[in-house]
């Protein structure tokens, strides 16, 4: 086996898509990160699909940076926007995690050093890991990523790092978004230290509450040393893979060699779903209608999570994304925890999965985006009667 292999630890977010498929009996599920089977605008796509691929070309394959459909439908749709840019900056990539690969094949050798948040999305330290990264987990608060403490951590060691990978804007898997002026202190830092920002942000555009906060993509100004990794898993579907990286143009050339070694392009036929999606205007109004049905469940998981866990735990307050970051102020193993939740009938994913050093044994993390505010109240009242039965088995 070559050396890397034994630093692919895969992912036990996805992991837990087949583990609940095994199971025959009825589950809240909180677990995976994606939306809910009916804020998918499947009518439209499959309206927009009897056009779009109707030619003999769509089932081709298409340029490695993008059908020329999606890239100019994209751009229009960025203009105005936070992450408004330019073609040249442009390739679309198969969703988000082929973004976060091209990041890490270009720029982490073996045994470089790559800050993540702690707690942080699995699959990007995952991903870092199979490069042979290592590590240096930073803490997250209310603000984001602790970025003083990087600073300090940088300073004692005299080690600056490679890269720096955030999820800036309603953090998987915390919900919390990164302030503006540690958005620019990180910047400042970055340009100090050579280091290279992977910008991951799929939730930006589903804010439901609060002011919006300007992009590290805008902030940076062009900034190569800036590489934003985009999709359209939240906002429209997950199951066409279909992303954006925005970069510097000089990486154009490598990122195209890097994906012709990977796919060679991404699936043609989902990229001309998604432009006609775009070119028709269809995801302004979409974004309106989930942003609005976003927050109620959100709302409807805190309610819920006051009347069954206010003497137990306390949990993260987020305007917009997916998630609910759940801390136990009693220790309760989340990780034991889950086996019981399952068999009670509700799944959620435990706080250790986000921290390559394990750091959040008495931590969850519950998706609001997926289920509706009836099947949210019966999960975390499920989520309890779990709490309880593990509590009196282990007193």
């Amino acid at each position: 086996m070559a050396a890397r292999a034994s630093h692919m630890i895969g992912s036990p977010i996805d992991s837990s898509t087949s583990l609940l498929a095994a199971q025959t009996h009825d589950i809240v599920r909180f677990a995976m990160g994606s939306p809910a089977a009916e804020a998918i605008p499947t009518e439209v796509l499959t309206e927009i699909a009897a056009t779009e691929l109707k030619g003999a070309d769509a089932f081709d394959y298409a340029a490695t940076e993008g059908d020329p459909s999606i890239r100019e439908a994209l751009l229009r749709a960025l203009e105005g926007t936070s992450d408004e840019t330019s073609a040249d900056r442009l390739t679309i990539t198969a969703g988000g995690m082929q973004g976060l690969d091209l990041a890490c094949k270009l720029f982490v050798d073996p045994g470089d050093l790559v800050v993540v948040e702690s707690p942080t999305y699995t699959n990007g330290s995952g991903t870092a890991l199979s490069y042979q990264a290592e590590l240096l987990e930073v803490p997250v608060d209310t603000d984001g990523m602790d970025v003083e403490f990087l600073a300090q951590e940088v300073e004692r060691t005299g080690r600056a790092p490679k890269a720096i990978y955030t999820v800036p804007t309603f953090q998987n898997p915390s919900g919390t978004t990164m302030s503006l002026e540690r958005r620019r202190r990180l910047l400042e830092l970055a340009l100090r230290w050579g280091s290279v920002v992977i910008d991951d942000d799929p939730y930006g555009l589903l804010r439901f509450a609060g002011t919006d906060v300007p992009t590290l993509h805008e902030l940076a100004e062009g900034d190569p040393l800036v590489f934003s990794v985009r999709t359209f898993s939240k906002i429209i579907a997950p199951g066409l893979r279909v992303g954006w990286v925005d970069a510097d143009p000089s990486l154009q050339p490598l990122l195209i060699a890097a994906k012709q070694a990977m796919d060679t392009c991404t699936n043609l036929p989902a990229q001309r779903l998604v432009a006609g999606f775009l070119r028709e205007g269809h995801l302004a109004d979409h974004l309106v209608t989930q942003r609005a049905e976003y927050q109620r469940r959100k709302v409807a998981m805190q309610e819920s999570l006051s009347e069954h866990f206010a003497d137990l735990a306390h949990w993260t307050d987020p305007e917009g994304g997916f998630f609910l970051w759940v801390s136990f102020d009693q220790p309760v193993d989340t990780e034991a925890l889950f086996e019981v939740a399952l068999a009670e009938g509700v799944a959620y994913i435990p706080g250790n999965a986000f921290s390559p050093a394990k750091r959040f044994p008495h931590d969850l993390r519950l998706c609001f985006a997926s289920t509706a505010p009836d099947r949210i109240r019966e999960g975390v009242a499920r989520l309890r009667a779990a709490v309880d039965r593990l509590r009196e088995s282990t007193a």
